[in-house]
């Protein structure tokens, strides 16, 4: 027990150090910020706090990491990017007018398929050859609106 007393910021930087290895087995960040509390208490024993002021520290530090930090990080992890497939990647894209675009009939090409079209604006027609680019699909037509607008 003496040894241990005299040794305690290495034993708590032992703790640490085990459970920030284990938190690479389950990438969950509850025992990253218990490893963070004991870095915390190793360094509270390092500065010569007694025992009882060194967990003091290390659950506190703990507690708030997991209360505070915790849940922002796993968010943002597990959060990962929004893909869009099918017809919902064309919007936001661009395309070239093939056949006059009014607001009921018209014709385009987006990223190499023809696609039927109608405008965004119902007073707006748009001749071949124009750039437009997709609001939105529906169903199976592209409503467009001219790049330049």
């Amino acid at each position: 027990m003496d040894w241990l007393q005299e040794h305690s910021w290495q034993a708590w930087l032992v703790v640490s150090l085990v459970l920030a290895g284990a938190e690479v087995a389950t990438l969950d960040f509850t025992l990253l910020m218990l490893a963070a509390g004991a870095l915390a208490g190793s360094a509270a024993a390092a500065g010569g706090l007694n025992i009882y002021l060194q967990v003091l520290v290390a659950a506190v530090v703990s507690v708030s990491l997991l209360g505070f930090v915790r849940p922002t990080m796993a968010r943002r992890l597990h959060r990962g990017p929004t893909i869009r497939t099918g017809p919902q990647a064309l919007i936001g894209g661009t395309g070239v007018v093939l056949e006059r675009v009014t607001e009921h009939a018209g014709r385009v090409k987006l990223s190499g398929e023809v696609w039927s079209a109608r405008s965004l604006d119902e007073d707006v027609e748009i001749e071949p050859g124009a750039k437009v680019s997709v609001a939105e699909i529906d169903g199976a037509t592209a409503v467009v609106f001219p790049t330049d607008w």
